[in-house]
This record gives C-alpha cells, sequence and structure tokens, in this order.
C-alpha cells in the first residue's frame, strides 16, 4: 500500500498519456474547422472506429486526472492544515469540473459517429461543432484548480512559489477568451506533468508556521 501511494502521482503523467494518444487518433482525418457538413457527416461514417477510440481514450485520461486531482488535495488539504480546507477543495473541485467538462468534449463526436446511419448532415455538423462549447466550460472550471494551488504554493511548502507565479499565469490565460484555448491545451497538461513529478518526489508538504515574536 506505501508502494502504491508513493507512484499515485504518476496518475498524472498517465492522464496527459492518454490525452495526446486520445487527439491523435480522434484527429485521424478529421476535416478542418470550416468544413461542410457533409463532409463532417462523411468524415464520421469513414472513421467511426477513430473517432470511438480516440474519444474513448481521452475520457480515460481525464478519469486519470480525477485520480491525479485526489491526490493532490490530499498534499494541498495537508500543506493547508485546517479541517476546513477550503483552498484545497476549491483547487479540486476546480480540477474535477474541468475533468467532466473534459470528458463531454468527445461525447458529441462518439454520439455522431455510433449514429452515423440515423442522422442528417445538419446534425453532424451541430454535433461535430458543439463540442466547442464544451471545451470553453473546461477553460474556465480549471481556473479554480490553478488559482487554489497557486494560493497554497504561496502560503506553503507544497510546491515551489515559481511553479506557483506559472500558475497564475495560466490561469489569466486561461481566463482571457481569444487565448484561453492555449491555457488548456498547452498549460493544463504541461502543469500536470510537472505537479507529478513534484509530487512524486516529496512525501508531502510542511505546513508553513507563523515565525514566533520574542519580547
Amino acid at each position: 500500500m506505501a508502494r502504491w501511494q508513493r507512484f499515485a502521482p504518476l496518475s498524472g503523467v498517465l492522464a496527459v498519456g492518454l490525452w495526446i494518444i486520445g487527439l491523435i487518433v480522434i484527429t485521424h482525418n478529421q476535416p478542418s474547422d470550416h468544413a461542410t457538413d457533409q463532409a463532417i457527416l462523411d468524415y464520421y461514417k469513414a472513421n467511426e472506429n477513430w473517432v470511438l477510440l480516440g474519444g474513448w481514450l481521452f475520457m480515460l485520461g481525464c478519469l486519470a486526472f480525477i485520480w491525479f486531482a485526489a491526490v493532490l488535495r490530499e498534499r494541498l488539504l495537508a500543506a493547508e492544515g485546517t479541517a476546513a480546507g477550503t483552498t484545497s477543495t476549491i483547487a479540486f473541485v476546480g480540477a474535477v469540473a474541468a475533468a467532466i467538462f473534459g470528458m463531454i468534449i468527445p461525447a458529441p463526436d462518439i454520439a455522431a459517429a455510433i449514429n452515423k446511419n440515423d442522422i442528417t448532415a445538419a446534425t453532424a455538423g451541430t454535433l461535430h461543432r458543439s463540442t466547442d462549447a464544451f471545451f470553453v466550460c473546461a477553460e474556465l472550471a480549471a481556473v479554480l484548480l490553478f488559482l487554489g494551488a497557486a494560493v497554497l504554493a504561496f502560503r506553503t511548502s507544497v510546491l515551489p512559489k515559481w511553479w506557483a507565479a506559472l500558475m497564475v499565469l495560466v490561469a489569466v490565460v486561461l481566463v482571457i477568451g481569444p487565448i484561453g484555448w492555449a491555457g488548456l491545451i498547452f498549460g493544463l497538461p504541461v502543469w500536470t506533468l510537472g505537479t507529478s513529478i513534484m509530487l512524486l518526489r516529496t512525501k508531502g508538504a510542511r505546513r508553513t508556521e507563523p515565525t514566533p515574536v520574542t519580547a
């Protein structure tokens, strides 16, 4: 059990690996952003297995990310040192919400691929483009994760201060609409890998106690 807990942070590495493989598979022969509805429907008919496999792997990656978030929450809660654990809970809820919205991102494509012979071209186009809405939701949910973890990293030794500064930067990027996508596509996976390695190399975090005042 001790060894299992020791390597639990690797769930973050697993999540990123599944995300990358899933995206590579699901985008196999995927039409361009400006493709017609008929082209999108033809894509579903010709690439059903690719869409299903890629979406499934990506969703499994989101589940692995929730596992990682639980491991991170344990470290953050120990560092926070309070029974309520408000800040660590905020970070955890943000991670779970981002993961749930992430799981929904490929869901419309999966539904369209399964029902490719029973839907119209217009329906196929609508389903394919609806993924953008869930992507934006995942962007905003991740803000809570980065800010909550950053606050505790600044206050304690749970994560390096310079890493906390980068988390704040990514959070700012996420809330800026035109560039928020970069924070989710690049910032979240890189942060997950980096944090996984940091948690793997440390057994826990020490709570920062106030310095006693002497007369």
